[in-house]
């Protein structure tokens, strides 16, 4: 009697999660780095990244800045003021991909809606219903802040859908949505918007540095823009420092503006320098994450150093949601 030699069967690919061999389910070891990246190509996983995560974590610091000038006070309604500001934030980040869905198609083909992960009616759902969530939960808080919430989703759509290809207002209608932002935490005391929301031109001035600066990130900018970015980023610069007059706890803001200062200018004086593709999303990555440490200089002058150190530890937040989607 012949033996037949054995034939060792090719094994069949291994699905990182749910896999099987010849039937059977197995048991996998698998890299964290692998699994996440894994999991981030998943259809389920499309909504999130659409939220691009990290950027929800700079909104909730703009709430608690705002927060901080209103005072501290009335921490009942903060919850719902955090609540809203990450609904309205990532209803209009989905929106915005919504709109962009045939550019990015050319541009930016590995994004959720290009890539067909989700639908675009999907996304249109989804962000319409993150921001009606947003201004649900501000009317919690009071009238006064349900009224900004409004103000945001109506100035979020208007940018996404219209403002952002205006090359005149597109920088400055998305610093707005920004400023309204911080003054949503303000309105945890009503009475104080009337006599603080100048605090508000901060963020507007930072954002449309930002904005500016963004125009480049596929194609490469230009000198005249990445100049005219440099000067607005001065002009935050100097009204940090005005809070030293302003302020209750205007001697808080000083390592704040510092650390702003030291992480945010150099890259856009890089931009500046040579206005390429590269240069430019990385000083929008830049700005976007530190929005958070802006916000601390501005909670920490009204909040004091303890409260701006609590507002600056979510940068770390952030900046491990940023390695694993995208900011822009």
């Amino acid at each position: 009697m012949v033996r037949r030699a054995r034939v060792r069967e090719a094994v069949p690919p291994v699905d990182a999660f749910a896999g099987t061999r010849r039937g059977r389910p197995v048991r996998m070891r698998v890299k964290w780095s692998e699994a996440v990246t894994a999991f981030a190509v998943r259809p389920r996983a499309a909504a999130v990244e659409l939220l691009r995560p990290a950027n929800l974590v700079t909104a909730a610091a703009d709430v608690l800045a705002g927060f901080a000038v209103a005072g501290l006070a009335n921490p009942r309604v903060l919850p719902w003021l955090l609540l809203s500001t990450v609904a309205l934030y990532g209803g209009g980040v989905v929106l915005n991909d919504v709109f962009d869905a045939d550019l990015d198609s050319l541009e930016r083909p590995e994004r959720p809606i290009p890539s067909a992960r989700i639908s675009r009616g999907a996304a249109s759902l989804l962000g319409t219903s993150l921001l009606s969530v947003g201004i649900a939960s501000a009317l919690v808080a009071s009238p006064v802040s349900c009224l900004l919430a409004v103000s945001i989703a109506v100035s979020a759509v208007l940018y996404d859908s219209w403002g952002k290809h205006q090359p005149g207002i597109a920088a400055l209608s998305m610093g707005l949505c920004r400023g309204l932002n911080m003054l949503l935490g303000v309105s945890a005391v009503s009475s104080v918007l009337a006599q603080r929301w100048w605090i508000a031109t901060i963020p507007v001035l930072f954002v449309a540095a930002i904005t500016t600066v963004s125009a480049g990130e596929v194609r490469g900018g230009d000198r005249r823009s990445a100049a005219l970015a440099l000067a607005l980023m001065a002009l935050v610069v100097v009204a940090l420092l005005s809070l030293l007059l302003a302020a209750p706890k205007s001697w808080a803001v000083l390592p704040f503006a510092a650390a702003f200062a030291w992480r945010v200018v150099p890259p856009f004086v890089r931009v500046y320098l040579l206005p390429d593709a590269e240069r430019s999303r990385t000083a929008v990555r830049t700005g976007v994450l530190n929005l958070i440490v802006l916000d601390s200089a501005i909670a920490a002058a009204f909040g004091g150093m303890l409260f701006g150190a609590v507002v600056v530890v979510l940068l770390a937040v952030a900046a491990l949601l940023a390695r694993l989607f995208a900011v822009t």
